[in-house]
Order: structure tokens, then C-alpha cells, then sequence
């Protein structure tokens, strides 16, 4: 009981990945794991690449998992515009032209802020997008409002990127509904690589923005245009200045490799020419993501989807198991267990040091999916924590972050650590976004995930734990 006592470990907020889940319980949409399927196959092979037991607590329904949320992510494939537009067209009366235009007859629809998630053709992870589709009725008919974001989703719930998805949600509404006009713009967020996470907030993320239009929405004086920019708008989105971001690199892993047929690839320079030095690929691994493309009715070898399999490979080997000696930038860890109450000095308990706002991104363990935020760590001073700095503290976020993980057990492996060495107290926060939680079933888009770990004296000092959390608060807002 002398851990329990000393060590009080709280998660604020599970993570969603439990090893029972309740999207067991859900129907999937488009049917269930095909007889033979290669998918969990595949996926225990990308563990094993990885370094990882599959056969271990955590893992074993990784494989279940996994294919589970790509098969779900890529349902779009399975459905028909059609059969979702037959039957929702409404009548609806119209004014005269000579007078304006309202209702079925010219007056301007907007549904704004569908929030949807999507996987990147090039690299295979999942992006979040915010749409808004807007059209104009014509022939005395509307459709129904659930329909614009049910069509989006169609094309989202497959291999895209942001441009060719803009256009083709434009062009089916176009070709399903025959309005006067479909405008569609989107903005969309990707994860940076794990090494460019610079900002403490979503900031961090890829953002570009699209849109495309038909009919009346076309030409550079539109008014239907610049009435559906205007209400756009309304709700604080600017697409005139958002529209520069299109030219922005979208996928952080397409301009660093060009993708050979042998599993190796080249590096590519700053002026685009290709490096003699090449970096190798497992090429188990990028075959096992191959077989799973075909398992989803994919062909890995089509254009758009040419080197994605290595991509994603490359992602995921930034999550590699290490077994390296724990030993970082100052943190040595003693053979006596961090829980081991040391002796009490005079020093004043309230004096505790802290860092905050450390940015991590790790990989989640039970759906191979990105999570990303920031560590806040505050500790009682030691004599043997002298001369650790800022820069000592985002190595060890690094070391237990870059790694297949759960965000409770970083939580309290980085607490360990810092307790390890300050000895008197540790007190760790750690703010998530799971995109695991954007792109599976749940879809629970602008969800987030704290937990907390309290060790030593921070477990019975009341006074110096809310100090802790507060400075967060106070910091909360200011660039680090």
C-alpha cells in the first residue's frame, strides 16, 4: 500500500479506447470483415515491424480495431448519391423573377460548419474538415436540408485530398439536385509530423482551405458568390483570405520521399531534385499496407495512391519501440522506486518549479492513430534537479511520447520520472486531441482528453497542486 499512499494517479478524462468498446455494439455501415479479409493480418505485421508483441494487454484488438476504422472510413466507396437524394426533393414556391429571388425560385441555401473527417490519399491518415454547402433552388424545388451534409460525407469517407473532395461533393449536388448553382467550401486541418509540433494548440496543425462552385456561382462577379461568401462570414469565416492557403503543401510526408518500386526512397531537396542518399523501408511493412488497400477494394497501384503505403509506414516508424537505457539530457533514473518517500528537509514546501505547455505527438496504441497536445509538468525542487532545463523536460515528453501509447500511462510515466528525480513531488497534466476520436464511429469532433498524475507532496499539499493548475490556466493563452 506505501504506492497507493504516496502516488494518487487520476485520469480526468478516458481517452475513448478502452479495451471493451461500445462501438462493438454499433451496426457498420456497409457490412461487416469479409471472409479472408487480410486486413487484422496486415496490421499485426505492421505491430511486428514496429517492434511490438500484438499478444500483449493493449494490443491484442489493436488488429480488430484498426481495420475496423479504416473499413468505417472508407464506406463512402459502398454508397450512392442517388439513394440518398431520391425522394428528398420539395416542392417549394418561388417569387417572380422580375421581383428578386426567395424560395424555390433563386433564394440562396447555406448549411455551414458540417464538421466531417476524411483519410489523405497520400499518407493515409485521417484529416478533420469543416464544409459548407450552399446552392440555389430552381424549378420550385428544395431539398432536404440533411442531405447536403449526407452527400459531403459520401465523398469524405474516402482516399482524398482537399481540392479534388471540394470538387466532387460540388459536382455530385450539382448533378443530383439540378439547381441553379452549388458553391462548396472547405477547411481543412492535418497533422504536422510528430518533429514540427512547435504550438501548444491546434495551431500546430496543417490547415488549408478550398472551395469549388457551378452555375451561378461561377465567374469572378457572382453575386450568389459573394452573398455565399458573405454568410460564411456571419459565422467568422473568411474565405477571401483563407483561399491563400490552398497553395500551401497539404500532406507533411508527400514532398519529403518519392516513393520507388524496390521499398526505398529518394530525399528530395529544397529545389526539387531527388538526393542520391536514400532512406530505407521495411518493405514487409509497406506490403502488409498494400494488402490492406485491396482489402478495402483499393488499388495501391492507381495514381493517386502511388507511394502511400511507404508513407504511411514512414509515419508509423516514427513510433518505433525502443528499448534504449532511460537516460535523457540530465533525467537519470536510481534503481530505488520512485515511490521510496525521501527525507524531509527544511526547504519551503511551496517552492516548486514548473514547465508548461510542452507539445508531444504520440501514437495511439489501440487504433494506430496520431494524438497531440501538451504537457505541463510542476515538481518540487532537488538538489539533484539542478541545471535541468526546459529543453531536458521536452526531451523526456519526447522519449515517452514518440512510442506506441495511452495517454494515461504517459501521464504517469512522465510523473514517475520527474518524481525520480526531484524526490519530494511531481505533478503532470496532459491536454490531448484523439484523432481516434474524430475518425472512428463516435465521431466526437471537438472533443478533448486531460489527465493528471500526483505524486509525493503535490498529493497532500492542496494549496500548491491548485497554484499548479492555475498557472496553466493563467498561461493558457500566451505563445511559449
Amino acid at each position: 500500500m506505501g504506492a497507493l499512499e504516496e502516488a494518487h494517479l487520476a485520469a480526468v478524462a478516458a481517452c475513448g479506447c478502452d479495451e471493451e468498446e461500445e462501438e462493438d455494439l454499433l451496426v457498420e455501415v456497409g457490412g461487416g470483415e469479409a471472409p479472408g479479409d487480410a486486413m487484422e493480418p496486415a496490421v499485426r505485421a505492421l505491430l511486428a515491424g514496429l517492434g511490438e508483441d500484438d499478444r500483449r494487454e493493449g494490443l491484442r484488438r489493436t488488429p480488430k480495431r484498426v481495420a475496423k476504422a479504416f473499413r468505417d472510413g472508407t464506406r463512402g466507396y459502398r454508397q450512392k448519391v442517388k439513394d440518398i437524394v431520391q425522394g428528398a426533393l420539395f416542392p417549394e414556391v418561388g417569387v417572380d423573377k422580375r421581383t428578386g429571388s426567395a424560395g424555390g425560385t433563386g433564394g440562396q441555401v447555406v448549411v455551414r460548419d458540417i464538421d466531417l473527417y476524411s483519410y489523405c490519399k497520400s499518407c493515409l491518415l485521417p484529416f478533420s474538415i469543416q464544409c459548407h454547402v450552399g446552392y440555389v433552388p430552381s424549378g420550385g424545388r428544395v431539398v432536404g436540408l440533411s442531405k447536403l451534409s449526407r452527400v459531403a460525407d459520401v465523398f469524405a469517407k474516402r482516399f482524398q485530398n482537399p481540392q479534388r473532395l471540394a470538387n466532387e461533393v460540388c459536382g455530385a449536388l450539382h448533378a443530383s439536385i439540378q439547381p441553379a448553382g452549388v458553391a462548396v467550401a472547405m477547411q481543412c486541418w492535418h497533422i504536422p509530423l510528430p518533429e514540427n509540433f512547435k504550438c501548444k494548440n491546434s495551431g500546430a496543425l496543417i490547415r488549408t482551405s478550398h472551395s469549388s462552385r457551378s452555375g451561378v456561382f461561377e465567374g469572378e462577379n457572382s453575386s450568389f458568390w459573394n452573398d455565399f461568401v458573405a454568410l460564411l462570414k456571419l459565422r467568422g469565416i473568411d474565405m477571401e483570405m483563407d483561399s491563400r492557403s490552398a497553395s500551401l503543401t497539404w500532406c507533411p510526408l508527400r514532398p519529403h520521399e518519392v516513393p520507388l518500386c524496390n521499398g526505398h526512397a529518394k530525399r528530395i531537396t529544397t529545389n526539387g531534385a531527388s538526393s542520391a542518399k536514400s532512406a530505407s523501408i521495411p518493405s514487409n511493412m509497406v506490403s502488409a499496407v498494400s494488402s490492406m488497400l485491396l482489402s478495402l477494394g483499393e488499388d495501391p497501384l492507381r495514381k493517386e495512391l502511388l507511394g502511400s503505403p511507404q508513407r504511411y509506414v514512414q509515419w508509423l516508424m516514427r513510433f518505433r519501440a525502443c528499448n534504449l537505457d532511460v537516460k535523457l539530457n540530465g533525467f537519470t533514473f536510481n534503481s530505488a522506486s520512485v515511490y521510496e518517500r525521501p527525507g524531509e528537509d527544511a526547504t519551503d514546501h511551496r517552492a516548486f518549479s514548473s514547465e508548461l505547455h510542452l507539445p508531444f505527438c504520440a501514437q495511439c496504441e489501440h487504433h494506430l492513430l496520431p494524438f497531440y497536445g501538451v504537457v505541463h509538468i510542476g515538481y518540487f525542487g532537488s538538489g539533484d534537479g539542478e541545471g535541468i532545463n526546459r529543453s531536458h523536460f521536452q526531451a523526456l515528453v519526447h522519449f515517452y511520447g514518440c512510442k506506441l501509447q495511452v495517454q494515461e500511462r504517459m501521464t504517469r510515466q512522465i510523473a514517475e520520472a520527474v518524481y525520480s528525480v526531484s524526490h519530494r513531488g511531481a505533478i503532470v497534466v496532459v491536454e490531448a486531441n484523439h484523432i481516434c476520436m474524430i475518425s472512428r464511429g463516435i465521431e466526437k469532433i471537438r472533443s478533448s482528453t486531460a489527465t493528471i498524475a500526483v505524486l509525493g507532496q503535490f498529493s497532500t499539499d492542496s494549496s500548491a497542486k491548485a497554484s499548479f493548475l492555475q498557472s496553466i490556466l493563467d498561461t493558457a493563452n500566451q505563445e511559449v
